[in-house]
């Protein structure tokens, strides 16, 4: 999760199209914090941790809920959109239809935790259904911890590529430099996930892959969450960002954090 959380906090600062559109940038600075993208992460780890792999469908949902409302309470004002609020604030939180890209940035934790990869595609889609349940919202999570489980487990960028292509149907024929010029500030999973993955597929470490990702504009904490979580189970996180992630976040995100980083090793 380290650069899922990263990516939040490294891209915050760019968010609503605030940037130049450049790799050239300081990774930290006065405005960086993380957002909601690094709250629900959290709250996604934590349910995902608390639940057997055996669990039914209701039980991963049930857990799901109510870590999410747990975190989303404890932090109001991290940036959740209009929807969402209205989905903590329910006693009784239902789905309601959403392609946002909130499902892929909060999914990262099933990409880590599950030995083969149609339990975290069922599971990435578990994250998802609880409020993100359009088809589009369920696809970008799945995407994105599929190419974390992927990464992870020693396939190559171009395996990658062409699973991704083949299983999900996203236009990755367009480089960063073609996406770039006329690239904007959009929410959804449709055109924030395919950017992504191509900062992940044309980064050559972990910070490039960030730099890409900022570089490109729009939703930047968010299009940046997701492509770091991707770098991150290719290419490892540097300690010394490891270490400013860590210094960044509150003390009870960073005990589910060292707890998850533990568990997955």
């Amino acid at each position: 999760m380290y650069g899922a959380i990263l990516g939040d906090i490294i891209g915050s600062p760019f968010e609503f199209d605030r940037g130049d559109k450049s790799k050239d940038f300081p990774l930290f600075s006065r405005g960086c914090y993380f957002t909601d993208d690094s709250v629900m992460s959290i709250a996604v780890a934590e349910a995902l941790m608390s639940v057997p792999a055996s669990s039914s469908d209701e039980v991963y949902e049930q857990a799901l809920i109510s870590s999410m409302k747990k975190w989303g309470t404890r932090y109001p004002d991290a940036g959740y959109g209009a929807r969402f609020i209205g989905w903590l604030a329910s006693p009784d939180p239902k789905p309601y239809g959403s392609f946002g890209n909130g499902s892929a940035m909060r999914c990262s934790a099933a990409g880590w935790l599950y030995p083969t990869l149609a339990e975290t595609l069922k599971v990435a889609r578990l994250t998802s259904v609880v409020s993100h349940n359009h088809p589009e919202g369920i696809k970008g999570a799945q995407a994105t911890a599929a190419i974390i489980f992927m990464a992870r487990t020693g396939s190559s960028k171009d395996e990658i590529k062409r699973y991704v292509e083949d299983a999900f149907g996203y236009d990755l024929g367009r480089t960063l430099d073609e996406i770039r010029p006329g690239y904007r500030h959009v929410e959804s999973c449709q055109e924030t996930v395919p950017e992504a993955i191509t900062a992940f597929l044309e980064g050559t470490d972990f910070e490039d892959v960030i730099r890409c990702a900022v570089s490109l504009g729009g939703d930047c904490d968010t299009l940046t969450c997701i492509a770091g979580s991707m770098a991150e189970a290719f290419y490892g996180v540097p300690e010394e960002l490891k270490e400013e992630c860590i210094a960044r976040i509150d003390p009870e995100m960073r005990e589910v954090l060292l707890k998850f980083d533990a568990l997955r090793k």
